[in-house]
């Protein structure tokens, strides 16, 4: 009988810059480095997941689940101890055209998940697109979580607004309660807007934000190209600090306090 313990978390926001990406790898890593079993599920037709951890960008994956209905188990790729992921696939875009199906169309990603081996993980990460569309659906419909990276800027405050109004259609439409975790990115600590914005963010979602902040950080920013994660090219730097301690807030639910 599948377990069904996991906890399956989407990684969203529609403003790009925040570092929506780089969270869901390197918190994921974070996650199996503690012994938690973790798969990354690419629903984002950019296809970062898989070059941010060496693979090949052509891989095909998540496309072929949810055009062609292939199980998920067929397209997983093992990226580390612990680490799996299901890359987004070349094909993925053609997915936001489909307009055959009805409802089902939006309930695809739930379905090839309740179907599969994630059932038994502890976490499956969802890198989603930015945007509100049918892939965005799919996610949100899976997912009994999200999480939305929030930057240290005034413009990811308005992102912000918009994603809650994403969030709140799509419990209309599934039926279901999502939990709603902030996390801090990209933070310049010494700038007084990002304490401003900081601040501003944990006023209005009390007990909701994570209680670490993600520093900006050079090696952060260089690691994906080298298709590695900040613990595979720095482990020793602030990044890896800061992720490390993020994957302890998820696990225990340690939140801010403004």
């Amino acid at each position: 009988m599948a377990d069904s313990r996991v906890r399956i978390i989407a990684i969203m926001n529609q403003k790009g810059g925040v570092g929506k990406t780089t969270t869901t790898v390197n918190l994921g890593h974070a996650l199996a480095l503690a012994d938690k079993r973790v798969a990354l599920l690419d629903m984002d037709p950019q296809g970062q997941i898989a070059t941010s951890l060496g693979f090949y960008d052509q891989q095909s994956g998540i496309d072929l689940v949810l055009l062609e209905g292939h199980g998920i188990d067929s397209v997983k790729l093992t990226a580390r101890p612990n680490l799996d992921i299901v890359p987004a696939g070349q094909r993925l875009n053609e997915f936001e055209h489909i307009y055959e199906g009805g409802v089902e169309r939006g309930h695809r990603l739930q379905k090839a998940i309740n179907s599969s081996s994630l059932r038994t993980y502890d976490y499956v990460l969802i890198d989603c697109p930015p945007s509100s569309g049918l892939l965005g659906v799919n996610a949100m419909f899976a997912a009994s979580e999200l999480i939305i990276p929030v930057s240290g800027d005034y413009l990811s405050l308005q992102g912000l607004s918009r994603m809650m109004q994403v969030l709140k259609r799509s419990e209309e439409l599934s039926g279901q309660k999502i939990k709603l975790w902030l996390v801090s990115t990209r933070m310049q600590l010494r700038r007084r807007l990002t304490t401003e914005v900081r601040n501003r963010v944990l006023k209005y979602f009390p007990g909701r934000v994570l209680h670490t902040p993600i520093r900006e950080n050079v090696a952060l920013a260089e690691c994906p190209s080298f298709g590695k994660t900040i613990f595979d090219y720095r482990k020793k730097s602030a990044g890896a600090e800061d992720y490390l301690t993020l994957a302890e807030d998820l696990m225990i639910g340690r939140a801010a306090h403004g």
